[in-house]
């Protein structure tokens, strides 16, 4: 196979997963206005810099690992890496390393701005988590705790850290901002992995998808995106302009019927980039409706 080229490697970091890493940010940002409190741009830049190169340095190391394991062999989504052949696994592994380095940096710089030097302890975590979900003997996100693990990190210590970190405290807007943020990434996880079921269960990646089977993986994603507009509906009380996250259900109710009627793997994919970019939008608004 021809080595990957530019174009595979950006393909690679697979960029739809970005809006993960930056809807919390959005949200923790915009829960630090409640309290009146000034805008702290460079330590927002830098939770964002750290969202996305983890973002990135966990999707290069679950294409090393699940290459390695053979686990891409006969996957239904874009092709990996590692999997394909594209590239060496040691050249996919070394990239994984580098952008979770660039997390390690940019968290390190946040953490001596803020002079919270705990943070360290929440980064190495973090760091951690990304690496061991699908790497390590027993990764866990062969165990069905993938999602768990998605909302506790991607959600609650995304959304309120980002907080924190930028004023000291947090509030209870960030809180619900968190575990809505967390909801639409475990959203996108499941959308995954209900599209992956065949391949995973094959390859032994028992994913909360396999474990449960196909209508209640469909049920809990209805769940999932569903909680965060009601979580809206809340903070609309208070904060009128997050009535306006309920046009985002534009994009989330095709993705739901797609997610209920696709007969195959390959219709899902429609339904992830819809679930995604959903909770992108979601975050905007949100963020947008508790700064102003």
């Amino acid at each position: 196979m021809t080595p990957a080229g530019p174009r595979e490697w950006i393909a690679g970091a697979r960029l739809r997963t970005l809006p993960l890493a930056v809807a919390p940010v959005l949200i923790g940002t915009g829960a630090t206005q409640v309290l009146d409190e000034g805008w702290h741009w460079v330590r927002a830049l830098l939770c964002l810099a750290v969202a996305l190169a983890l973002q990135i340095a966990v999707n290069f190391a679950n294409d090393y690992s699940d290459g390695v394991r053979g686990t891409d062999a006969n996957r239904v989504g874009p092709s990996r890496l590692t999997g394909s052949g594209a590239a060496k696994p040691k050249q996919v592994l070394t990239v994984a390393l580098v952008f979770f380095g660039l997390a390690a940096v940019a968290g390190l710089v946040l953490t001596v701005l803020s002079g919270y030097w705990w943070f360290l302890i929440v980064g190495a975590a973090a760091i951690a988590a990304g690496w061991f979900y699908t790497g390590g003997r027993r990764p866990y996100g062969y165990l069905g705790l993938g999602d768990l693990f998605v909302f506790v990190f991607f959600g609650l210590v995304a959304t309120v850290g980002t907080t924190f970190v930028q004023i000291g405290r947090t509030n209870q807007e960030s809180w619900l901002g968190a575990v809505a943020a967390g909801l639409f990434a475990c959203a996108v996880l499941m959308v995954n992995n209900i599209r992956d079921i065949p391949t995973d269960r094959l390859s032994g990646k028992r994913t909360l998808a396999v474990l449960v089977g196909p209508p209640v993986a469909r049920a809990i994603y209805i769940g999932f995106v569903l909680v965060p507009f009601a979580i809206a509906v809340i903070l609309a009380l208070f904060y009128p302009l997050a009535w306006l996250t309920l046009f985002v259900l534009l994009m989330i109710l095709p993705a739901i019927l797609i997610t209920l009627t696709a007969r195959t793997g390959k219709e899902l994919v429609l339904a992830l980039q819809l679930t995604s970019l959903g909770g992108l939008a979601y975050a905007v608004i949100l963020g947008a409706a508790l700064a102003f």
